[in-house]
């Protein structure tokens, strides 16, 4: 098969049929076998219905439906795990992304030999204040944080070899950084394109203003795991000895102090270096077992479920 494109949606019924009839079109025109793969995160409209005529209409569509809404990066997450094409294909279900770039994304990871190719829109049709200037300086942070130079990490369009998206795990709300959770797996054929950006046709964003602040927190996040997710005992563990070194040299210098050069002085406990030793002293002790439970926890993880499935259709 050569391509799969998976498309995450929350209550976007209006749009689906347009884009499944826009995508069958390209797909026919290029002569590409392909699935598509609707993943309902949890829709309270008529999505799944919408789904569920296509895919008896068209075997080539298939559906993931959960229980409730668990995020995009879950959907995500249970896409990639079913997906069988060669080239994987992400969109958004709101037909901001368009279809037609989808064969030079394909040609770019089959003939160009990339790993991952991230759409840029360049050009944007969304509100310059609440989406465009907070997306530009969150992109710029994305930048200097992870080192994958990338104009545009939120752009739903992506495309992928297949093994990257096998060897990856999208999880949290991780799903803005997957170039950077790719670079980590060892996959470094990572470059962008400019796409076309379309004004929302119907319905709502489902994105407000906190998902640039969660996106800031999750860099954060993304950052620690890329560096000490494998040894948190090395970042942990040298916090430890810092905070322990500095409280035990003031603790050195209150007992030479007392014993040898102002014995009959004001006693330790008056003087507020004592306190700066003894909370040094304890902050270093607890970064060191939070290095030593760390360890611990990074051996003993476990696969854990994520999100529960309802239904599913022709993925089997």
């Amino acid at each position: 098969m050569n391509l799969s494109i998976v498309i995450p949606l929350l209550n976007e019924e209006e749009s689906l049929k347009e884009l499944h009839d826009w995508i069958v079109s390209v797909m026919q025109s290029n002569h590409f076998l392909y699935e598509i793969l609707f993943i309902d995160d949890g829709s309270t409209d008529n999505s799944w219905r919408v789904i569920t005529e296509l895919s008896e209409v068209n075997p080539n569509v298939k559906g993931i439906r959960f229980q409730r809404n668990f995020g995009k990066s879950q959907a995500l997450h249970a896409g990639f795990k079913a997906v069988q094409g060669d080239v994987v294909i992400t969109m958004d279900a709101d037909l901001q992304d368009n279809p037609e770039e989808i064969p030079e994304l394909y040609n770019l990871i089959i003939k160009d030999g990339f790993d991952l190719i991230s759409g840029w829109k360049k050009k944007r049709y969304d509100s310059v204040i609440a989406k465009n200037l907070p997306s530009k300086l969150f992109n710029w942070a994305a930048q200097q944080t992870s080192g994958v130079k990338l104009h545009d990490f939120n752009c739903g369009l992506k495309a992928y070899r297949k093994d990257v998206v096998k060897n990856i795990e999208v999880s949290g709300e991780m799903h803005r950084y997957i170039p950077v959770l790719a670079k980590n797996a060892g996959f470094t054929k990572i470059d962008e394109k400019v796409v076309q950006h379309q004004a929302r046709k119907y319905g709502n964003t489902k994105f407000g203003m906190e998902r640039f602040i969660n996106g800031f927190l999750d860099l954060i996040t993304i950052w620690f795991l890329s560096k000490f997710g494998k040894r948190p005992m090395h970042l942990f563990g040298a916090l430890g000895a810092l905070m322990f070194i500095i409280g035990f040299g003031f603790a050195l210098y209150l007992g030479i102090d007392k014993l040898f050069l102002n014995r009959f002085g004001r006693l330790i406990t008056d003087r507020p270096q004592f306190y700066i030793a003894l909370t040094a002293m304890l902050m270093g002790s607890q970064l060191f077992l939070a290095g030593f439970i760390g360890e611990i926890m990074v051996r003993s993880k476990k696969n854990e479920t994520r999100y529960s499935i309802s239904e599913e259709l022709n993925t089997k």
